[in-house]
Formats: structure tokens, sequence, C-alpha cells
């Protein structure tokens, strides 16, 4: 579509490098009416930027320093999270079966491979509850990446270091799984 005959005088020029700013649909500033511009490249700045909600607009570095607070704590619970209710649902499976199957060993010896199989309920507590935190851990994933779609280089950055502090100080103590073979004589 050729827009070169349109008129263009009411569109404001938006430098997308700097901090982003308010204007409205008709390029004056102000107003509950208007919209930010998005940042299309990372930048380092306290000025204007706008965090997640309209009205939520840092102007400081002392803002901006509480955003970064809060943005690191959030990220770290998200990953907190993510470890907890791994930890649950270890906690809340119920045995189902055991499959037991004879296997021929090479030195002529029974091997018996047993297989456990867990699961949940689907109508029990357990399930309801992490049901709810998979939908909280979803909302929260996509919080940060809006925070991250900030470009604001020091809220980024206070993501990925939340993030990092939170697998350190949460994943630590992950189970591992492992498959036992039962040797029968």
């Amino acid at each position: 579509m050729d827009h070169s005959n349109m008129d263009h005088s009411g569109h404001a020029h938006h430098d997308m490098t700097a901090a982003p700013s308010l204007t409205t649909h008709s390029g004056h500033e102000g107003g509950h009416e208007g919209h930010m511009s998005m940042a299309m490249t990372f930048y380092f700045g306290y000025k204007n930027v706008e965090l997640l909600f309209t009205g939520l607009i840092i102007n400081s570095a002392g803002e901006m320093v509480l955003a970064c607070l809060g943005c690191f704590l959030l990220a770290a619970l998200y990953e907190g999270l993510k470890i907890g209710r791994e930890v649950l649902l270890r906690r809340s499976q119920v045995n189902v079966r055991y499959n037991s199957m004879p296997l021929p060993g090479s030195d002529g010896t029974v091997l018996m491979e047993t297989h456990k199989t867990v699961g949940q309920r689907m109508l029990s507590p357990a399930h309801f509850l992490q049901t709810l935190l998979h939908i909280l851990q979803v909302v929260l994933s996509y919080i940060l990446m809006l925070i991250f779609m900030t470009y604001n280089g020091f809220l980024c950055i206070a993501v990925a270091l939340g993030a990092g502090a939170g697998y350190f100080l949460f994943s630590w103590k992950k189970a591992i799984v492992v498959d036992i073979t039962e040797h029968c004589h």
C-alpha cells in the first residue's frame, strides 16, 4: 500500500533510541489518552520510563533502584515457584502400580526390571493447587517478559540477575530420579 500521498503533519517524530516519552495520537505531550512509544534498542536511562501500567512512570534514580529491586525479587520468586512446584508434585504423587519384568542377564542370571508408575488424581486438592500455581507461574513469566521488553538496560539486568539468583538459591537441591534395576539370583 502506497502511503506517500497521505498527510503526516499530525504525527510526531519519535527518537526510538532514547527513553520513551508520553505522547498522544495527535503528537502532543501529556494526557491520559496518550501512549508510550516503545524503544526498539537497549538504553540506560531513568527518566520517563513507563513500567507495565499507564501512570507507573520512573523519573528518578531512586525510583529506578526500587524498580530494579522489585524486578530482581520478582524474577527470583519466579525461579523459586518453578522449583517449589516440582517439590510439591513429588510429595503429592501416588503409586499407581509396579510393573516387573524378568530379563535374562548376560551371565545366566535373571534380572528383574521394575517400573513404578506415579501420578496425581485429577480431582485432588494437590492437582488444583498445582493448577493455580501454574497459572501464577505463567502470569509471572509474562510480566517478566514485558519488563524485559521495555529495553531499559537497568531493568533487563535486574531481571536476568534475579533469575540467576533464584536459580542459585532454589535449584541446588533439585532431585535426580534414578531407575534402579534389581538383581535376583
